[in-house]
């Protein structure tokens, strides 16, 4: 499994598609699942991670209605897809809506997963995350550091 890391600014086309930063191809390029993140962004994992992920997800409990809740959510905004030979990927229209996508578009590595942004949506939050993230004095995962 690939580590994402990095930021990048491809653009949206008129039919609705990025290419693919260069970096993240090998590890997306036999399929991707797209779904809604936090803070309206867009959730992008290879099939694999995606799979890794589900199987968690199904042993949240059903009687709590928060874990409901939560993968109704995640769970009805995924769709699958799979690069093209030119490296780009289709982000569903409900998607789109729900990040506030426009032309232009930030993408992150996080880690497990990419993000997909609006890029001003990107640059105001992460405004606001630099100071408190430069301030921070307490352990926030823990044994990290």
């Amino acid at each position: 499994m690939s580590v994402f890391l990095g930021t990048y600014a491809p653009r949206l086309d008129e039919k609705g598609r990025i290419i693919l930063p260069a970096k993240f191809r090998d590890e997306l390029s036999t399929g991707v699942v797209m779904t809604r993140g936090q803070e309206h962004c867009i959730y992008v994992f290879s099939t694999r991670e995606f799979e890794t992920l589900h199987d968690k997800i199904r042993q949240a409990p059903v009687t709590s209605k928060q874990a409901r809740d939560y993968l109704r959510v995640f769970l009805s905004g995924a769709s699958s897809e799979t690069p093209d030979k030119q490296n780009r990927v289709t982000i569903p229209g409900n998607l789109r809506s729900y990040a506030g996508l426009d032309r232009e578009l930030t993408v992150i590595g996080a880690g497990s997963r990419v993000e997909i942004w609006d890029s001003e949506a990107w640059a105001t939050y992460l405004a606001e995350q630099e100071t408190s993230y430069a301030n921070t004095t307490e352990e926030v995962i823990p044994g990290l550091f």
